[in-house]
C-alpha cells in the first residue's frame, strides 16, 4: 500500500461509509412508513411474481436502514458493505433491465415509484443512467470498504485494535 494510500485510507474509509450508510439511511427512512408505496416500487419493475415483489418492498426499507446504521457507526463494516454493494448491484441490473424492455419507471429508490407517463420517455432514460452511475459509485465505495473496513470514527477499528494486542 503507498505512504499516499496509507496516510489517508482512515478518511477514505469513513467518506465510503458515510456515503453508502448515508443513502441507504435516507433511502429507507423514505420508504419504511410508506411501504406501500415501496411494494408498488418494487413491482413496478416486473422483475419478479407480484407477491414476491410486494413482500421485497415491504422489507427492503428496513434493510437499508440496518446496513446504513452499521455503515454510518462502524460497526461490522465489512459485512454490511457487502450487503449494500450486494443491494446497489441488485438496483443497477433492475434499471438496466427496465430500460432494456423499454419499461418507462421512476425507481423508487427514494420513496415513491411506479410507472412514469409515456411522454417523459426521454427524462426516464436520462434518469436511468444518473441511476445506475450513482449505484456503481456506492457499489465501489462498498467494495473499497470490504478491503479496507476500519477508518476514522469507527466502534469497529477499537475493537479490532484491542483483538490485534
Amino acid at each position: 500500500m503507498s505512504n499516499l494510500h496509507k496516510k489517508y485510507q482512515p478518511f477514505i474509509t469513513l467518506i465510503c461509509r458515510l456515503l453508502l450508510g448515508g443513502v441507504l439511511l435516507v433511502a429507507g427512512g423514505l420508504k419504511a412508513f410508506k411501504p406501500s408505496e415501496s411494494a408498488g416500487a418494487v413491482a413496478a419493475y416486473k422483475i419478479l411474481p407480484t407477491n414476491l415483489a410486494h413482500l421485497i418492498g415491504y422489507a427492503l426499507p428496513w434493510l437499508e436502514i440496518a446496513i446504513g446504521i452499521l455503515l454510518i457507526i462502524g460497526l461490522s463494516t465489512r459485512f454490511a458493505a457487502v450487503i449494500g454493494t450486494g443491494v446497489m448491484i441488485i438496483f443497477i441490473a433492475a434499471i438496466i433491465s427496465v430500460w432494456a424492455r423499454g419499461i418507462l419507471i421512476d425507481c423508487g429508490c427514494f420513496g415513491g415509484g411506479g410507472e412514469v407517463d409515456p411522454s417523459k420517455a426521454a427524462e426516464a432514460h436520462s434518469a436511468y443512467l444518473k441511476e445506475i452511475l450513482r449505484d456503481l459509485g456506492l457499489a465501489l465505495c462498498g467494495t473499497y470498504l470490504y478491503f479496507f473496513p476500519y477508518g476514522r470514527l469507527s466502534i469497529e477499528k477499537p475493537l479490532h485494535n484491542n483483538e490485534e494486542q
